[in-house]
């Protein structure tokens, strides 16, 4: 089963980890797109602390990380699905329902994220700090 999920992973934290290592083990092989600076931009409303290559490198780093591209489009989600051949797609379930469209291509699964724990609140302490 090939397994495909999507995030920023802007200054990587277990929970990112922990998302990562769930996926790889619904399958034999995890794709991850990493979202470009643009995207995330286009998201959030601020650009990443790391840049996207910074990024994409450190996800692929990973042992539990099979493959890794550059997502540059949320509308072109279904096309990664399709070419990266994804039986699974995996999400974390703050995005609960955002993804059920695919489910006529794909499995979709969302997990649950590691509690107490995310991107943000650590930009937020590490700037009141």
């Amino acid at each position: 089963m090939r397994v495909i999920t999507f995030g920023t992973f802007d200054v990587f934290h277990v929970g990112h980890l922990n998302i990562l290592e769930r996926a790889r083990e619904m399958g034999d092989h995890l794709t991850v797109g990493v979202s470009s600076d643009a995207l995330n931009f286009d998201k959030k409303g601020r650009l990443p602390i790391y840049l996207q290559m910074d990024r994409l490198r450190l996800v692929e780093a990973l042992g539990c990380v099979d493959e890794v591209f550059i997502e540059d489009s949320l509308e072109l989600k279904e096309r990664y699905i399709i070419d990266h051949r994804a039986d699974i797609l995996v999400m974390g379930n703050d995005w609960q329902g955002k993804f059920d469209q695919f489910e006529a291509i794909c499995q979709v699964c969302y997990l649950p994220r590691t509690p107490s724990i995310s991107t943000t609140e650590t930009i937020e302490v590490i700037k009141n700090r």
